[in-house]
C-alpha cells in the first residue's frame, strides 16, 4: 500500500491523500498505488500541499496506517513535552548576538 503525505500549506499540519483531496487523519488515506508519485507531483505543482512524498502503508481494521514508526510519530504531530522543547537563550549568559 502506498500513501501520499505532506504538509498543509497554511498550517504545516501533516495531511494525507484521500483519493479526492487531503485529510488530517491517516485513517482517511487512500492507497495511491502505482500513481502515488504522480499524485504527489501534481498536488505539489497545484500548491495544495507542501513537500508531498510517498510512504509504505499497511491496512488495519481501523484504516490505513504508515508502516514505519517515524511516519507514525510524524502523524501524531509536535511533542508537547516541556523537557524536549528548545530553551530560549539567556541574554545574561552572553550566548546571543545583536
Amino acid at each position: 500500500m502506498k500513501l501520499v503525505t505532506g504538509n498543509d500549506l497554511p498550517t504545516g499540519d501533516v495531511i494525507w491523500w484521500t483519493g479526492s483531496g487531503w485529510s488530517r487523519h491517516v485513517e482517511d488515506a487512500a492507497d495511491a498505488g502505482d500513481h502515488a508519485e504522480a499524485i504527489a507531483r501534481a498536488e505539489e505543482a497545484s500548491r495544495r500541499v507542501n513537500v508531498p512524498y510517498v510512504i509504505e502503508g499497511v491496512a488495519t481494521p481501523e484504516g490505513p496506517r504508515s508502516a514505519h514508526i517515524k511516519d507514525r510519530i510524524r502523524a501524531l504531530g509536535p511533542t508537547v513535552r516541556p523537557d524536549l522543547t528548545l530553551k530560549p537563550a539567556d541574554p545574561t549568559a552572553g550566548n546571543w548576538v545583536i
